[in-house]
């Protein structure tokens, strides 16, 4: 059970309503992975130094989009002026990207650091700070997820951040080639970063 309490206001009421709210919102499954990579986060924001109460709140909005209908995304991508192109691609990108604006709107989360956390979390990015770093691991590496070396990532995120983001990149990319899936360009340009420059 994780005791923090919310005294920065980077979410405007306390953790428990945060999570009452995501228990209306989302469907349980959804909802488990939530905490699961809440927990995740804040065992990696404390070895590496993170701020807890932002790691908490970025892992547990991080998908709170996620299980929107594509024209409600579409809608949010028009009405907002983001970027034109998201418009080609799907809810995987999406949730990540356009729901970091759906969180702030909603939610009224206006820290940047916890929307880029939440804008990063599914492709990551060249640039990414600690905090990025920590959503878009602990997202690939919480209880729930048993695809195989699972264990193995766990291993490394709880070593090294830094090696856990190209694991992770490297793991992702494969699995998107070997299945013949469209690879979003910033998913490359993390590629280039973290796996081949590291």
């Amino acid at each position: 059970m994780c005791e923090i309490e919310y005294k920065k206001h980077y979410y405007p009421k306390s953790r428990t309503q945060l999570l009452t709210v995501l228990k209306n919102s989302l469907s349980l499954k959804r909802y488990q992975h939530l905490l699961g990579v809440e927990q995740a986060a804040l065992r990696l924001a404390k070895l590496n130094h993170e701020e807890l109460e932002k790691a908490s709140v970025a892992a547990l909005v991080h998908d709170y989009a996620k299980e929107r209908t594509t024209t409600e995304f579409k809608k949010v991508i028009l009405e907002k002026g983001l970027e034109h192109d998201l418009l080609n691609w799907n809810n995987v990108i999406w949730h990540g990207v356009v729901g970091a604006q759906i969180i702030k709107d909603e939610l009224k989360i206006t820290d940047e650091e916890i929307l880029n956390a939440v804008r990063k979390h599914t492709v990551g990015a060249a640039d990414m700070t600690r905090l990025d770093k920590i959503i878009y691991v602990a997202d690939f590496i919480e209880k729930g997820r048993t695809f195989p070396d699972a264990k193995l990532a766990r291993t490394v995120a709880y070593a090294d951040l830094d090696s856990a983001v190209s694991f992770e990149t490297k793991h992702t990319l494969q699995y998107l080639m070997s299945a013949n899936k469209v690879i979003y360009p910033a998913a490359i340009l993390t590629y280039n970063k973290w796996v081949v420059e590291n």
